[in-house]
């Protein structure tokens, strides 16, 4: 079956990853300037699943069943997935183009935080729902299903499918700010960058306590670096306008974004990567 993926970044490569992977023809759309680096970041996120032996295939078998476009044509997909920045205009305007192109598919939104029912606005409601990835993508068992008051229940049972066959285990979700996970991720993290900015304890040690204490694969100072200070920023400042000041962002966290220490990606965060 054919899926469509918007967006070749982190999360859409990793889902692009996951499809491929599973046995689906792949179109990942992206803009213009971009193929190149949506393709690569596919192509190393499967070659480093092959030398972990978490492959059944050879990553160039899997690369074949990839297109990589500028332009969404008509399309048979089964499903959609949308993974580009949390502008809900932008995502609105990508999944409107998918809607035009893919009149079978379930319409499935990555995001962490928008609200489902704004983003179906304008669109074929009863198609649209939250389908929340999480990093990275192949390798985090969870899926996040999040419904809105006009989603068609046959489109939920489609896409919990769909997650269900690529090995996830899915939890469904009403559609609420932050949905489950990241409201309280986010809390988690906000609290983790006040005990930091207080000199409770070292980022290592705050860290190293919930993974110990709690059994976290991850702390929530490294997984914030991993997810980008950016994102983690933003998503409380959402957060904080809709559900109150307990997911106000510290100032620890306003400072470093503006320094442009964003964590992973830029090499330095909370941690030195």
């Amino acid at each position: 079956m054919i899926a469509v993926v918007i967006g070749g970044g982190t999360m859409g490569a990793g889902i692009a990853h996951l499809l491929l992977a599973g046995g689906h023809e792949v179109v990942l759309l992206d803009a213009a300037d971009r193929l190149d680096a949506a393709r690569g970041a596919v192509a190393t996120s499967l070659a480093k699943a092959a030398e972990r032996g978490k492959l059944t295939a050879a990553p160039d078998e899997l690369l074949a069943r990839l297109a990589v476009v500028d332009r969404l044509d008509p399309t048979p997909a089964g499903l959609v997935v949308e993974a580009v920045p949390e502008d809900l205009d932008l995502k609105r305007r990508v999944l409107a183009t998918a809607a035009d192109a893919c009149p079978d598919a379930v319409l499935a939104s990555n995001t962490s935080s928008l609200s489902i029912g704004a983003l179906a606005e304008g669109l074929p409601g009863d198609r649209v729902l939250g389908m929340h990835f999480f990093n990275p993508v192949p390798v985090q068992q969870l899926v996040e299903l999040v419904r809105h008051d006009g989603v068609a229940p046959g489109v939920v049972a489609k896409a919990r499918r769909w997650a269900e066959e690529l090995g996830k285990t899915v939890i469904e979700v009403r559609d609420a700010p932050g949905f489950a996970t990241s409201r309280l991720g986010v809390a988690v993290g906000m609290e983790a960058i006040r005990m930091l900015e207080e000199g409770v304890a070292s980022a290592e040690d705050i860290d190293t306590g919930m993974r110990l204490g709690y059994g976290w694969p991850m702390g929530p100072l490294r997984l914030t670096d991993l997810v980008g200070l950016d994102v983690r920023l933003a998503i409380a400042e959402h957060l904080a306008a809709e559900l109150g000041p307990r997911f106000a962002p510290p100032d620890l966290l306003r400072a470093k974004v503006a320094e442009g220490h964003l964590g992973r990606k830029t090499g330095q965060g909370f941690f030195t990567w």
